[in-house]
Formats: C-alpha cells, structure tokens, sequence
C-alpha cells in the first residue's frame, strides 16, 4: 500500500508560478514511476507529466510543455512539479499518482495508487 498527499495548490494570476509536492509512503519510492494528471470541473482526467523510477525520463503533455518541470527526490520520498507561465486552463484539480507496475505512462490506468488531490486555480 501507497499512500500520496499533494500540497502545494493555491490561487494564482495568469503568468505566475505555483510548485506542487507529492510526498509518498513506503521503503521502495525509488521503484515507482510516477506521474501528474490534472482534473477540470466537467472534463475527464488528463496526463500531465511522467517521470520514470530514477527521474532520468520524463514525458510531458504538449499543454505543459516548457512550462511545467517534474522532478523527484528519492531519499525525500518526494516528487515535485513546478509550474511556471500558468494559464486559465491550467485551473484544475491535480493529482500525483504510482505505477508499480510500468516504468513510466502517460496513461491513466497504468497508476496503481493516488493522492487525494491539490486544487490550482489561475485567475486572469
């Protein structure tokens, strides 16, 4: 068992910049790809970014692309996502999630566990 908080969300205007943390339980974080996905109210669930098990590989979606940076600490049991140039449609509930069984994915059913979630509104 995996257990996930997010922090980190918060209210913003256009252009600014918010980083999320999702802190995880367990002895063996280093073995875990992980990932962000992002829910806005009366859409479906998108990928955000992945990062592989030692953070050498990571995938964006092309939204995020050149603003959002993921990285992880594996002795801190954390992964990060830094949020820069944010835009109105980034306004969205995100969640930090665990794949136990794939390296990486971009794909929301490869994630075994999730976090509660972290709101992120940007204002314009």
């Amino acid at each position: 068992q995996v257990q996930l908080v997010e922090s980190g969300g918060g209210l913003v205007q256009v252009g600014g910049s918010l980083k999320l943390s999702c802190a995880a339980s367990g002895r063996t974080f280093s073995t875990y790809a992980m990932g962000w996905f992002r829910q806005a109210p009366g859409k479906e669930r998108e990928f955000v970014v992945a990062i592989s098990r030692s953070g050498g590989d990571t995938y964006y979606a092309d939204s995020v692309k050149g603003r959002f940076t993921i990285s992880r600490d594996n002795a801190k049991n954390t992964m990060y996502l830094q949020m820069n140039s944010l835009k109105p449609e980034d306004t969205a509930e995100y969640y930090c999630a665990v794949s136990t069984r794939y390296l990486s994915s971009t794909v929301a059913s490869a994630y075994d566990y999730w976090g509660q979630g972290t709101q992120v509104t940007v204002s314009s």
